[in-house]
């Protein structure tokens, strides 16, 4: 079984090819870094045009670094949400349209599932259950995953996600767009004991909190560059180093919180926060401390792709394959908690 992924939620166009026994057979992914930087963010209009650019002379360069036509596919799997419902609608166009002329399913993916589950495409996977720390700009979530489908939410942000305070702290810092990363590498040479600053919620539960921290960040901020209004290398540097300390603690400290809480014997790290260097270090030290083997996909699977979703798709083909025709789901709100394993 052959099944194309599909992946346009936001900015970036993931395609790729899943078999399995074989695995991912290619893929191709297109970032929109470059348009939306100018805006300090992802504007929809212009994800939506660049999806329509690029998506099908993606799929076909994929066909072909796979040696395989369109006629060699059993189903094509596309994310159906949540994310921007233009962009979702892309891709679910396209998938739609294909599989209704190949006469084959088009299965909606749920995009966090398509997250949990980019672990098993390494070859060491974890089995259920485990417990996932889903990590992004939108998302950040405790979740116990019992099974395919299984899956109880154990807490979640109440306010921003780490992803998003990340990139509203390198904004303030001045940095490049996508501000996480830029602010991670900046934070490799600072000092994380300069500035004091809180660990929210610590102790009170499995529920995040990050705008607080945002807040001292730039109370921070605003008090160094009253000192000097060019802030110099190293003090930008320790501000991001002691900003990102804050956040990789408290995010270590739900996840021992939580497993101290269920006795899950696995933890897998999801999403495109979850390549951050130190977060994936304090988890696998704190994985030794407590007996926990700790579960990563490679970068390249924490960010946005189309294997994720091809995967998925693969997962949840037998149910897909009784929809006929293919139709378009497109849901820019859909909570993880409505899916159920398939039937």
């Amino acid at each position: 079984m052959r099944i194309l992924g599909i992946e346009t939620s936001c900015d970036e166009t993931g395609v790729a090819v899943f078999e399995p026994g074989r695995g991912v057979l290619a893929e191709r992914l297109a970032s929109q870094i470059a348009i939306h930087a100018a805006f300090g963010g992802v504007v929809p209009e212009l994800a939506s045009r660049d999806h329509i650019a690029k998506l099908l002379p993606m799929v076909e360069e994929v066909l072909a670094a796979a040696n395989l036509e369109l006629g060699d596919l059993d189903a094509i799997a596309y994310t159906a949400g949540p994310g921007l419902i233009g962009a979702l609608m892309v891709g679910g166009s396209l998938a739609a349209s294909l599989a209704y002329g190949l006469g084959i399913a088009a299965i909606p993916v749920h995009h966090l599932e398509g997250h949990l589950l980019a672990c098993m495409l390494e070859k060491e996977a974890p089995e259920f259950p485990f417990l996932a720390l889903l990590v992004s700009g939108g998302h950040t979530q405790l979740i116990d995953v019992a099974a395919l489908g299984r899956y109880r939410i154990i807490g979640e942000t109440l306010d921003d996600a780490a992803g998003e305070a990340f990139d509203k702290v390198a904004r303030l810092l001045a940095l490049p767009y996508p501000g996480g990363p830029e602010l991670a590498r900046l934070a490799e040479s600072g000092d994380p004991e300069r500035f004091a600053l809180p660990r929210p919620l610590k102790n009170q539960g499995l529920d995040f909190s990050f705008s607080g921290l945002k807040t001292a960040a730039r109370l921070a901020i605003g008090a160094a560059r009253a000192q000097s209004a060019d802030l110099d290398a190293t003090t930008r540097a320790d501000l991001a180093a002691s900003f990102q300390a804050a956040a990789v603690d408290t995010l270590a400290g739900k996840c021992r919180q939580a497993l101290e809480a269920t006795g899950l014997p696995r933890l897998v790290i999801a999403g495109g926060v979850g390549a951050n260097r130190l977060l994936r270090a304090r988890l696998e030290a704190l994985g030794r401390q407590l007996g926990v083997r700790v579960y990563y996909p490679r970068p390249a699977l924490c960010t946005d792709n189309g294997a994720m979703i091809a995967y998925a798709g693969y997962c949840r083909h037998t149910a897909a394959a009784r929809d006929w025709p293919p139709r378009i789901v497109a849901r820019p709100r859909w909570p993880l908690a409505e899916l159920a394993p398939p039937n």
